[in-house]
């Protein structure tokens, strides 16, 4: 225990200080770290088995996990996974793929916001991750959405569910992670899996998309 506070009191306390030091602008990799160290240091904390204050179990497992990882030729795909999509933004094709598909479904329904779903999907194969899609696409399509006249609750929506593609369609680096820790084949995880399922959930999304916005044209 931590000054004899319960497990459920210190998980709640780790969580605080965790949001407290993200919200004060410290990098969250450090963060995690520093907490880590701090909380595990007290964990195994005993004096009558410590010759000095640095002979803790704590660091020697943080050496261990330290070099499992880097040691891990699987986890080498996340920074350049990252750095595609870096590329790809930088280089403009996310607001020119938008910008064409937008042109393409201008006969459909909230065509902008169709283009904004399928824009989504084709970008979450080159991060992997909901983070970037959400942050790219609602600085691009958002703010041509609202200017459109389209509902801001509804323009956040669309966004937010195309971002939460990233984690479905390859390269998936959610998938990556659990491909390291499960053991199992990339390959098999990608493609008998998630392109298969990602790209339906983008159709069916596109969908529902266009059915709502003609039941409502009916409706009215």
């Amino acid at each position: 225990m931590l000054f004899s506070l319960t497990n459920p009191e210190v998980a709640i306390m780790m969580m605080g200080i965790f949001l407290f030091a993200v919200l004060l602008g410290f990098p969250i990799a450090f963060t995690l770290m520093a907490m880590g160290l701090g909380f595990g240091y007290y964990a195994y904390f005993d004096p009558t088995k410590m010759e000095h204050l640095f002979d803790n179990r704590i660091f020697q497992l943080f050496v261990q996990n330290t070099y499992t990882v880097m040691d891990n030729n699987v986890l080498t795909a996340v920074p350049l996974f990252l750095f595609m999509g870096y590329l790809v933004e930088r280089a403009g094709i996310v607001a020119k793929l938008f910008f064409a598909i937008r042109l393409a479904s201008h006969k459909l329904p909230a065509s902008m916001a169709v283009a904004a779903l399928i824009t989504c999907a084709l970008f979450s194969t080159a991060t992997g991750i909901i983070g970037a899609v959400v942050t790219l696409m609602g600085l691009l399509a958002w703010p041509a959405m609202i200017k459109a006249g389209y509902d801001k609750k509804f323009a956040s929506g669309i966004i937010c569910s195309g971002g939460c593609l990233g984690i479905l369609i390859p390269p998936s680096i959610m998938l990556i992670n659990c491909s390291t820790i499960t053991t199992k084949v990339i390959c098999s995880c990608y493609f008998s899996r998630t392109y298969v399922s990602g790209t339906l959930h983008c159709i069916r999304s596109v969908q529902s998309l266009v059915k709502s916005i003609n039941s409502a044209k009916t409706c009215s």
